[in-house]
């Protein structure tokens, strides 16, 4: 959402109001609150491989965010093209650091094709294009300052799909962290049209 923000201005000539950046900031403070644990270096990273992750995760928020702008910039152009263009691309730069992890002996390589797992990858997919061509539809018609905030959302979803899967437990940290930021997806969601960012 902050790299929204940043790259909103430039490209769009959306410049941020006090109240967008309020929300923005709400939103913020409930993921630190959700993802900050005691274990958690603040703020740099423990290690090279902590740093890298970092690094990784900084690099592929921008150019999400980016894309985002830009099919806000280009909403005229047909939705199946955006569609396959986002599509591709993070096809391939999920292969190309895949097998860089590979090379580095940093990730396991593919596992021989098994009917069970490739079934799985398939479906994933059907569900991962649907997500993009839903996002690619709300991301084109929503102000750039609401959709950053909506995103963050998937953090609560996140959470809560951790919980139920039995990979995390409920804490008040989390109902803290998570109502934060529906209420600023809620603000953002009431503010006016004709409010600038």
């Amino acid at each position: 959402p902050a790299w929204v923000v940043l790259l909103a201005w430039p490209v769009l000539g959306e410049k941020p109001s006090g109240w967008s950046l309020g929300r923005l900031a709400l939103a913020l403070l409930g993921l630190v609150i959700i993802l900050k644990t005691p274990d958690t270096p603040w703020p740099p990273p423990k290690g090279l491989a902590d740093g890298l992750a970092d690094g990784l995760a900084l690099v592929a928020g921008f150019f999400f965010a980016l894309s985002n702008v830009l099919l806000r910039k280009l909403k005229s152009a047909p939705v199946s093209a955006s569609v396959l263009a986002m599509f591709s691309g993070g096809a391939v730069m999920s292969a190309l650091v895949a097998a860089l992890g590979v090379s580095q002996g940093l990730v396991q390589p593919l596992p021989a094709p098994a009917l069970a797992w490739l079934l799985w990858v398939l479906a994933l997919s059907v569900f991962f294009m649907g997500s993009n061509f839903a996002l690619q539809y709300g991301a084109a018609r929503l102000r750039s300052s609401t959709a950053s905030v909506i995103m963050l959302s998937e953090v609560v979803f996140a959470s809560v799909s951790a919980i139920f899967l039995g990979a995390s437990q409920m804490h008040p940290k989390i109902w803290i962290g998570g109502s934060l930021i529906v209420l600023a997806a809620f603000f953002s969601a009431c503010a006016s049209d004709k409010e600038s960012l």
